[in-house]
């Protein structure tokens, strides 16, 4: 699950993670008003952030930095009324219902910190670099020894020794050591409790040295979160930060009935039983010329009711012109299935071509229950293999769209 950076910002505030004072607001009017209060307090320099799940906002120019209460009001009402396209949206683009006003802060010099599972070792590590900003990709694929990474045990946590020489590695000095060690202890103790697989600060900046701070202020001015969904049960707290207007209505709906499903660019619809064979079953059907539409795993424990509904939600997408049904029946019933197929056929219809293959657990009676409802699938192929059935729905979703 993932959260805006106004949620991330506020958890790091509460953990004692120093980070500028900001609002989130819902519209111009809040917008004005939250920054005519920030400037009422002092600060010279605000920042605009539209608040979406994606990437890119800065050079998507939805990140604007306004330094007075027209400025504020001119970038809320770009960004309140335009869709933020980026390199991390698609084409499509996002709408923007959500604004972070901010205090702005100079910055001398950026940063950029993490923690997240690796995946090698099966435990976290903290990831930083001295080189952060927006770059922070482009700094790990062209000079990866930028990015330092250190194990962190998943019984001890984070030792203030490693936070410590991670620190002077990165190259802050003086007073800058021991604000970025807390900073680094601190967001480790927020993973630690919130079951986070990613906490992510970036940019982690350092302030121009001043009289009063003459080595400059360590401060978090961006967040991002994700957390683990297995672990939501255990915090109510976080789950209650889960905005559904950021995600796909058909995740939302999949993940009602129990089922793993993620929306892809393609037009072959899947349904598919277990997460492998629906990785598999993707990679054939690209191997055969055609493009899947979705990722659907719809597990050993499927009803009735749940295949049902995802034929629905694989039938919703317009972009689907054909379907593909691959199951291994093991713990899955295979005459479930089929009889799946026959009531989605009733109920929806198919009108795209349609080609199951079907293995394993009463499969002998599966294929009597389709034999016997070919009237009412008129579009429905059966497959020998997995080969067979890729090959037959490209084949078929190639002669419809001639």
């Amino acid at each position: 699950m993932k959260i805006h950076e106004y949620q991330a910002r506020q958890l790091l505030a509460d953990a004692g993670v120093p980070v500028p004072s900001g609002t989130m607001v819902r519209s111009i009017e809040e917008a004005n008003a939250a920054a005519k209060d920030l400037f009422s307090n002092g600060a010279t320099l605000l920042v605009v952030k539209a608040q979406v799940h994606a990437g890119g906002r800065g050079k998507a120019g939805f990140v604007k930095l306004c330094r007075s209460a027209e400025e504020v009001d001119e970038a809320s009402r770009y960004m309140l009324s335009n869709k933020m396209v980026s390199v991390q949206t698609g084409p499509e683009g996002l709408e923007v219902t959500k604004l972070l006003i901010a205090d702005g802060v100079d910055i001398d010099k950026e940063f950029y910190l993490a923690i997240t599972t690796d995946r090698s070792s099966g435990s976290n590590a903290i990831i930083a670099s001295s080189e952060g900003g927006v770059e922070i990709e482009t700094v790990a694929h062209e000079n990866p020894n930028a990015i330092k990474t250190v194990p962190i045990c998943p019984l001890t946590g984070l030792e203030p020794f490693q936070a410590r020489q991670l620190a002077f590695d990165l190259g802050f000095v003086g007073k800058q050591v021991s604000q970025a060690v807390n900073i680094m202890m601190r967001l480790a103790e927020v993973v630690s409790g919130t079951d986070a697989s990613l906490a992510e600060i970036n940019p982690l900046i350092v302030t121009p040295a001043t009289e009063a701070d003459p080595d400059g202020k360590v401060l978090a001015i961006d967040a991002k979160f994700d957390f683990d969904d297995n672990a939501l049960f255990r915090h109510p707290d976080i789950k209650a930060m889960f905005d559904s207007t950021e995600e796909n209505p058909s995740e939302l709906r999949a993940s009602e009935f129990g089922l793993n499903f993620i929306a892809l660019d393609g037009n072959i619809g899947c349904l598919v039983n277990g997460a492998g064979l629906a990785m598999g079953t993707m990679d054939i059907i690209k191997l055969h010329g055609g493009n899947p539409a979705n990722f659907l795993d719809v597990g050993g424990a499927a009803t009735l009711e749940t295949v049902t509904e995802a034929f629905r939600i694989i039938l919703s997408d317009e972009k689907v012109e054909g379907v593909l049904v691959n199951i291994f029946g093991g713990i899955m019933q295979c005459d479930l299935i089929a009889e799946a197929i026959v009531a989605a056929a009733k109920e929806v219809g198919f009108v795209v071509p349609l080609v199951v293959r079907l293995e394993g657990t009463n499969v002998e009676p599966a294929r009597k229950i389709l034999e016997l409802a070919q009237s009412e699938l008129p579009t429905m192929q059966t497959a020998t293999d997995l080969e067979d059935a890729a090959q037959k729905v490209a084949a078929a979703v190639a002669a419809t769209c001639a």
